[in-house]
C-alpha cells in the first residue's frame, strides 16, 4: 500500500455517501454503489490511480467479514420459522437448482454450480441497512426480505464450503457438521450464562478507552474466523455465525445498552471496513475482461435479469401473506439483489479455474448492476404504498 493510496481509499469512503446523498433529489440508490464505482474509476482499468496491494486485500477481507457478521447480528429467527421461514427456504433451493441448470448449459462441471451459487445468492449485508434506513426492519415486508436474504447468503456459503472444498464431499459435509455443532454448542453455552455481570462491564466501558463490547466482538469474529480456516471452509460462515452469537449475548441488555453498542459496531463496519472492502472490489474489477468483446459487457444486463427471474420470483413466495403485486415485486426485487457471494463465488471458481475471468467479470458485473437497481425500483415501489401495506 502506498502513501497515495492511504488518502485515496478514506477519501473515496468518504465521498460515496456524499455523492449519495447529492443525487438523492434523482433517485435513490445504496451507498455501496458508489464505493464501487469509485473503486473502478481509481482502479487500475481506469485512471490506474490504486493498485490491489496485500494491505488492501487483508482490510477489505476484514471488511466483508463485518458485512457477514452483521447480516448475522439482524438475523430475527422467528421470521426463519413457519410459513415465512420454509417459503424462502424453497424460494432458495428453486432459484439454486434452476441457477445451476443454466449454468450447465453454459459450463458443465462444477462451473454450473458457480452459477447455481451466484444466481441464487441474496446480499442480506446490503439489504439491512436500506431496509434500516427505510425504517422496514420491523414490518411485515422488512421480516420477509431478511429471512430470504438469511436463507440467501447462507445457503450459498454453506453450497462453496461443501461443493468448492479441497476435500472430497463427504469429507466436507463431516467438516460443515463438526463446525455446526461446535457452533450449536457455543450458542447453547451463550444462551446459558449469566449475562448480567457482561451487560455491567460493557456498560461500565462504553465511555471509555476500554470499549470491552467493541474488543469482544472482534475476538469473536476472529475466533469463528479461526475456526473456519482451521476446518477449511468458508471464513464468511464463520462471521456470519458469529453474528448470531453476539446477537444471542447481549440480546437481553437494557434497550439503552444495545442500542448504544450497536451505534459503536455499526461505525466499526459501516464507517470503516464495510466501504473499504466495496471501494477494493471496485478496484480489483476486471473491466478489461468485460469490454475485451463487445458482446461481453451485453450480458451484464442479462445476468441482473436472470437474477430477478432466477432468484427473484422464487424469493417472493415468502412475501407477506395477502400482499399484492407491487409488494410482490418489490421482494423479488430485493430477494435479487445479489453481490458479495457472487464475488467470492466467482473468485474461487477463477482461482481454481471452473470459469474463466470473463464470465466471472460478467457475473460480478450483473451483481453490481443488481445493486445499482433492484433496490432502488424496490424502494420506488415501497413509497407508493398504502399504509395498510406498511
Amino acid at each position: 500500500m502506498t502513501a497515495t493510496d492511504l488518502v485515496i481509499v478514506p477519501l473515496l469512503a468518504a465521498l460515496a455517501p456524499v455523492i449519495t446523498r447529492g443525487v438523492r433529489r434523482w433517485v435513490v440508490l445504496p451507498v455501496i454503489v458508489f464505493e464501487l464505482l469509485l473503486g473502478i474509476t481509481v482502479g487500475p482499468s481506469l485512471l490506474g490511480l490504486v493498485e490491489p496491494s496485500e494491505p488492501l486485500e487483508l482490510l477489505s477481507e476484514l471488511g466483508v467479514a463485518m458485512l457477514f457478521f452483521m447480516a448475522g447480528s439482524e438475523i430475527n429467527a422467528s421470521a426463519l420459522r413457519g410459513r415465512t421461514g420454509n417459503r424462502a427456504w424453497l424460494g432458495w433451493l428453486l432459484s439454486f437448482v434452476i441457477g445451476v441448470g443454466l449454468g450447465w448449459l453454459l459450463v458443465p462441471g462444477l462451473g454450473a454450480v458457480i452459477f447455481g451459487i451466484a444466481l441464487s445468492s441474496t446480499a442480506l449485508g446490503t439489504l439491512i441497512p436500506i431496509l434500516r434506513d427505510g425504517d422496514d426492519l420491523q414490518t411485515p415486508f422488512g421480516r420477509a426480505v431478511g429471512a430470504i436474504g438469511t436463507v440467501g447468503e447462507f445457503g450459498p456459503i454453506v453450497a462453496i464450503s461443501v461443493v468448492l472444498s479441497n476435500r472430497s464431499t463427504l469429507a466436507a459435509i463431516l467438516v460443515l457438521v463438526a463446525f455446526g455443532v461446535l457452533a450449536v454448542l457455543a450458542m447453547w453455552r451463550a444462551q446459558r450464562f449469566e449475562h448480567g455481570q457482561l451487560h455491567r462491564f460493557v456498560e461500565s466501558t462504553l465511555h471509555t478507552s476500554a470499549q470491552f463490547a467493541i474488543r469482544l466482538v472482534m475476538l469473536i469474529v476472529a475466533a469463528l474466523v479461526a475456526l473456519s480456516v482451521w476446518l477449511d471452509v468458508d471464513i464468511l460462515l464463520g462471521a456470519f455465525t458469529a453474528g448470531i452469537l453476539w446477537r444471542i449475548l447481549i440480546h437481553d441488555a437494557s434497550p439503552e445498552t444495545q442500542e448504544a453498542v450497536e451505534s459503536k459496531i455499526e461505525g466499526l463496519a459501516f464507517g470503516f471496513l464495510i466501504p473499504i472492502f466495496f471501494i477494493v472490489t471496485g478496484v480489483t474489477f476486471d473491466l478489461d475482461a468485460l469490454l475485451d468483446q463487445p458482446w461481453t459487457f451485453a450480458l451484464v444486463p442479462v445476468v441482473a435479469v436472470l437474477l430477478l427471474l432466477v432468484r427473484g420470483l422464487p424469493a417472493s413466495l415468502a412475501a407477506p401473506e395477502g400482499s399484492d403485486r407491487r409488494t410482490k415485486l418489490s421482494v423479488a426485487l430485493m430477494g435479487a439483489t445479489g453481490l458479495p457471494i457472487i464475488i467470492v463465488a466467482t473468485t474461487t471458481g477463477v482461482q481454481e479455474g471452473y470459469v474463466s475471468a470473463t464470465a466471472a467479470a460478467v457475473l460480478v458485473g450483473g451483481g453490481m448492476l443488481s445493486v445499482l437497481l433492484f433496490p432502488a425500483l424496490a424502494s420506488s415501489l415501497r413509497t407508493r404504498r398504502t399504509p395498510a401495506e406498511h
